[in-house]
């Protein structure tokens, strides 16, 4: 993994400013989204991933074995779905407002989340990114060293089940996508509300007819090995975003959301298969900086703006390996594994509370 850089010129720290951000101008051109292109993006999406669970009904004749070969394309289909969606919760995938509305509600009923729920959760998420202080909303719960041995032990078993890889890849991704979306809170805005409910509603009536159609236990082999394992690869893309060595993080009176940007979302290089799956959401330094940028532009945007270039690059194997980093040490300045914070010198600071 390449070295972050140490700064990044003119950039805003977390207080309101009304200064014109420096690099605004730079992205610009690329914020605007291409009807032709956003059709493109769902012809080579959606439609071969529906072609493909069709295919693979069709497979259990067959084999089983052909149907679960089957859904490894199909995964890779519903992962560049998702990211299409995820660009309508930005408006940034469709000329219109409403149109990104309505496609990225109906996208949401095929990836299982509610589109109002999801848009304002990821909202808070790429408003917080890097900030100690306002942890807890759309991202992954991460610990500083202190807080950690400030823990009880059984709390602090707590957390090490929750990062561990067969959990955060293996159960996470079913609770993410199936369990979690289902449920809202009280407090939360009626309109959020309401787009829970509905996208509830819809999925079970989407479900119970497939399930009328086929039968239950044929759907459940069918669609949900795609589902389990695109839902995997998008919770690893979505930790190897924010969870690196040299990751950006400060707290509220320090932080700048350029730097969180810049600095503290990775530059995940894969190989060109991959990216295509994946929606250039490795690019996603590019995107963290303008969210209006639609997935079909960020490739662009990243070679045509040197701005982008001094910025932590990842390789799929540093990727990979992130997985083993666990805690963000405030002493030095980088995520470490549970065994470095052990063996790190010197006496634990008093625990800082996890904002909520």
């Amino acid at each position: 993994m390449s070295a972050a850089p140490t700064a990044v010129a003119g950039t805003q720290t977390g207080r309101p400013s009304s200064a014109r951000p420096y690099w605004r101008d730079a992205v610009a051109s690329y914020e605007r989204p291409d009807l032709g292109r956003a059709v493109l993006d769902l012809t080579t999406s959606v439609v071969p991933y529906l072609a493909l669970l069709v295919a693979m009904y069709l497979a259990l004749d067959v084999s089983y074995l052909l149907t679960l070969a089957l859904a490894l394309p199909a995964a890779g289909f519903l992962l560049r779905t998702f990211i299409i969606f995820h660009d309508c919760t930005h408006g940034s995938f469709l000329p219109s407002k409403r149109a990104n509305k309505w496609i990225g509600t109906a996208l949401g009923l095929l990836v299982f989340s509610p589109f109002e729920a999801w848009q304002h959760e990821h909202a808070v998420h790429h408003a917080t990114a890097g900030d100690l202080d306002r942890r807890g909303v759309g991202d992954l719960p991460t610990l500083t060293v202190a807080e950690y041995e400030g823990m009880t032990p059984i709390r602090r078993l707590g957390y090490r089940l929750f990062r561990n890889p067969l959990v955060m890849f293996g159960i996470g991704p079913a609770f993410a996508l199936v369990v979690q979306p289902r449920f809202v809170s009280r407090s939360a805005r009626p309109r959020i509300r309401r787009s829970v409910m509905r996208t509830n509603i819809a999925l079970a009536a989407m479900v119970g007819l497939a399930c009328w159609l086929i039968g239950w236990q044929e759907y459940l082999i069918v669609q949900w090995p795609a589902v389990l394992m695109a839902a995997a690869a998008g919770v690893w893309l979505f930790y190897v975003q924010h969870q690196f060595e040299d990751v950006y993080w400060e707290s509220t009176g320090d932080w700048s959301y350029t730097d969180a940007a810049l600095r503290g979302s990775s530059y995940l290089k894969l190989p060109r298969l991959l990216r295509f799956f994946t929606g250039n959401i490795g690019l996603h330094h590019v995107h963290h900086l303008s969210a209006r940028i639609p997935n079909y532009n960020l490739q662009r945007a990243h070679d045509e703006n040197t701005l982008f270039h001094d910025v932590p690059t990842l390789s799929l194997w540093d990727g990979l390996r992130a997985v083993r980093l666990k805690l963000w040490d405030e002493d030095r300045g980088r995520l470490v594994t549970f065994a470095e914070a052990r063996d790190r010198g010197g006496a634990v600071a008093a625990p800082r509370p996890v904002s909520s």
